[in-house]
């Protein structure tokens, strides 16, 4: 039997690098620039291992020096797909590339969907119809909603259809039993909506907030096989931590397992570097393994987008940034030669601009293997690169 070779793909979620050259067909200023701009709202950021990695020489980014020896390959990716969404980047990522960007719905969701989706569900009606932010939309609406028990029903710039609920007063099942049925519906009738999410919330202190672990995102299922797909195929082991399969629609996963938090995701991640994680608990029914030479660990790391990207909190995302680089630090002494790590990011979602939406930006890569020899990469057309260096490493 040939030595185990894994590729661990680490997705920093919404830390994007700049503006895309096409930014303004989305709606996003010049200026937008997540990393760089995180960075310099606190005044700069403590990340040696990144900074080791050779992240700083891929731009001026306050704090992060430049290294004359780097201990990775960096660079710089430019999306093909056109979009600025979770789904859009993690599907190329995977080697999926959108020609059609999904739909969005800046005057909220048409009449005749909402009325199929209070009629197959049952809800009696639902309250918003806009877009807006997750958690200003629950705090106006909340009131209502107790009144009611309508849920609510909002969107934003990117292809989502979301609804909220307070889980002490509709249940959690429930709410995921709605999601599943405004998927069917979103699927039979060709709306082309990426996600439909799950947005519970209680409510703690007097004040509505959501609860990050229960969220459950139901993607559309990807078109075509990724290259989670081609090792799946192969009766070789595919690990999601995180949201990843949500993001896939479970398709090219065998074992799976979901996370409250980036600390989560990241002890997690650590376990499946160490070989600790309780497999049998995450493996798919109907699954079996017949090749344990090659792994895909992927892992999403949201609180960066959710918690701090979204919410303007620029101080919040340094600090989470900060965390997953001393996990880094912990990671790194246990990959071997036949460990290839990735580090990446899918989109931005600037906190220092104006507007709580994603943003069109190219993402910083990093590639680490005792088996590699560090250069800097440069700029490379496509998220989908990173499928390709996968398939190199494995297959």
């Amino acid at each position: 039997m040939r030595d185990k070779k894994r590729a661990i793909i680490i997705v920093i979620d919404s830390m994007g690098i700049g503006a895309m050259p096409d930014h303004k067909d989305f709606g996003d200023s010049e200026k937008c620039n997540t990393l760089k701009n995180v960075c310099h709202f606190n005044n700069g950021l403590d990340v040696p291992v990144l900074e080791s990695m050779g992240i700083g020489n891929i731009q001026d980014f306050e704090g992060i020096s430049k290294t004359s020896t780097p201990i990775a390959q960096y660079g710089t990716l430019q999306e093909k797909s056109r979009g600025k969404d979770t789904t859009t980047g993690h599907w190329e990522i995977a080697g999926l590339v959108s020609e059609k960007p999904f739909a969005t719905f800046p005057n909220g969701f048409p009449k005749v969907l909402i009325d199929k989706f209070i009629e197959k569900t049952g809800c009696n009606g639902i309250l918003a119809n806009i877009p807006a932010s997750g958690t200003a939309i629950i705090e106006k609406l909340n009131d209502e909603h107790h009144k009611t028990g309508y849920p609510i029903v909002y969107t934003s710039a990117d292809s989502v259809f979301q609804i909220a609920v307070d889980t002490d007063l509709i249940p959690l099942e429930t709410l995921y039993k709605w999601c599943k049925i405004a998927r069917k519906i979103l699927n039979e009738d060709n709306y082309n909506v990426a996600r439909v999410i799950a947005r519970p919330y209680k409510i703690i202190d007097g004040k509505p907030t959501r609860i990050s672990k229960d969220r459950r995102d139901y993607s559309m299922e990807p078109p075509k096989d990724t290259v989670l797909d081609e090792l799946k195929n192969k009766g070789a082991k595919v690990i999601g931590i995180g949201k990843i399969e949500d993001i896939f629609s479970k398709k090219g996963i065998t074992h799976a397992i979901h996370t409250g938090s980036n600390k989560e995701g990241l002890e997690l991640t650590l376990k499946a570097i160490k070989n600790e994680l309780d497999l049998k608990s995450m493996k798919y029914d109907g699954v079996t393994i017949t090749d344990d030479t090659r792994e895909i660990i992927f892992t999403n790391l949201v609180d960066t987008d959710m918690l701090y990207g979204h919410r303007n909190d620029a101080k919040g995302y340094g600090n989470a940034i900060e965390e997953i680089d001393t996990y880094l630090d912990k990671m790194l002494p246990l990959l071997d030669e036949n460990d290839l790590l990735i580090v990446t990011a899918d989109h931005g979602c600037d906190p220092t601009v104006e507007g709580t939406d994603h943003t069109r930006e190219y993402v910083p890569v990093l590639y680490y293997s005792k088996a590699l020899e560090p250069k800097d990469l440069g700029l490379e057309l496509g998220f989908d690169s990173i499928a390709n260096r996968v398939r190199e490493w494995l297959f």
